[in-house]
């Protein structure tokens, strides 16, 4: 029997929740598109894979390498993975979305121990890395070898390029490497008006996971090795971890699409901006409070229990400390400057009930 494909949601019904929840930037479309037809080879040697290694030297240099992965947690595994040793530990934020989203994946696939330091904004400090920096020939604790940081952060808060590198020094010192988190590299890089290897391989990064999926991407991130001499057998644990895509091209061509002119910062720059938005109505709001500085493209805010439970009910979006009252509001690539103004006019309205 035939069944033909039809749309099964309202394609004018953008939220809150999470800028996951936003389809794919139609210039990536198109460039998936592009790449389809005829035989490429597969595993990564087709053509696709060989240009984006050349956009990736326009951002973040010569000895740069990418490696296509489906996902984040897949790309934060397998660089964590490459950066430690079977004792090996990696310091990180206790709000870091390798600690608190990734099901335990790190831990339990990579096989390494999270070491987590509390953060009042989601941001390490060397002061906060050297509450868990010691203890090197203890064979009795897990040896820190890998300090991860989020940009931008779990919070919604941005690095400096000079708080990056005092934290890179301070771990090299240390002899500890570098990772960074870039799910969402694009909005910090927008919010810094920066070129993105200003915060990362300039101040010291030695592996970069970089995020599309919530910058316009149908699917794809990459593992970005910035330091050859801090990683070993990236292409083996990139299979290992069932990361390696037989075709490819259509995870590097969206990464192509977005890095080869400036469709990552437009898109970044468009979140950013609604984001600054939707904090600006909030902040005439009476009642509600804004948590955090808005410098990408979250807003943390705090409000009545029930009056965000009414609200969901308009909009999706999710609690962040369901006991506190603390919500997180979302803004992606394709939300649209009406949208913010009608989710504002629904707060006003649920807070005037």
């Amino acid at each position: 029997m035939r069944t033909d494909a039809r749309r099964h949601h309202d394609p004018q019904v953008r939220g809150f929740a999470s800028d996951n929840y936003a389809g794919a930037h139609p210039e990536v479309l198109a460039a998936i598109a592009l790449a389809n037809g005829g035989h490429q080879v597969a595993y990564g040697e087709d053509d696709y894979t060989g240009h984006l290694q050349r956009v990736m030297h326009s951002h973040f240099g010569p000895t740069a390498e990418a490696f296509p992965v489906f996902n984040g947690t897949g790309a934060n595994v397998v660089a964590l993975q490459a950066l430690t040793d079977r004792w090996g530990a990696v310091i990180c934020a206790e709000s870091a979305h390798i600690n608190v989203d990734e099901g335990g994946a790190p831990e339990r696939v990579g096989g390494l121990k999270l070491l987590t330091v509390p953060t009042p904004d989601g941001k390490l400090t060397p002061e906060l890395i050297d509450r868990e920096a010691y203890g090197w020939d203890d064979e009795h604790r897990a040896m820190p070898q890998v300090v991860s940081i989020t940009q931008n952060t779990e919070l919604g808060t941005v690095y400096t390029p000079d708080e990056i590198r005092a934290i890179c020094d301070h771990a090299h010192e240390r002899g500890m490497k570098v990772h960074l988190d870039g799910a969402r590299i694009a909005n910090a890089a927008a919010f810094l008006n920066v070129p993105m290897r200003t915060f990362t391989n300039t101040v010291g990064v030695d592996v970069l996971s970089f995020g599309g999926t919530k910058n316009g991407a149908l699917f794809g991130e990459a593992v970005v090795v910035l330091n050859p001499d801090a990683v070993r057998a990236m292409k083996h644990l990139r299979k290992l971890s069932m990361q390696l895509a037989s075709k490819m091209r259509f995870v590097s061509v969206q990464l192509e699409a977005l890095l080869a002119k400036d469709l990552w910062l437009r898109n970044a720059r468009h979140a950013n901006a609604m984001a600054q938005r939707l904090a600006e109505g909030v902040r005439a709001i009476d009642g509600v409070e804004i948590l955090h500085p808005v410098q990408a493209n979250a807003v943390f805010a705090r409000l009545p229990h029930a009056v965000s439970e009414r609200l969901q009910k308009r909009f999706r979006f999710y609690f962040w400390d369901e006991t506190a009252g603390d919500v997180r509001w979302m803004c992606s690539f394709d939300t649209r400057e009406d949208d913010v103004d009608a989710f504002l006019q629904a707060l006003k309205e649920e807070m005037a009930r």
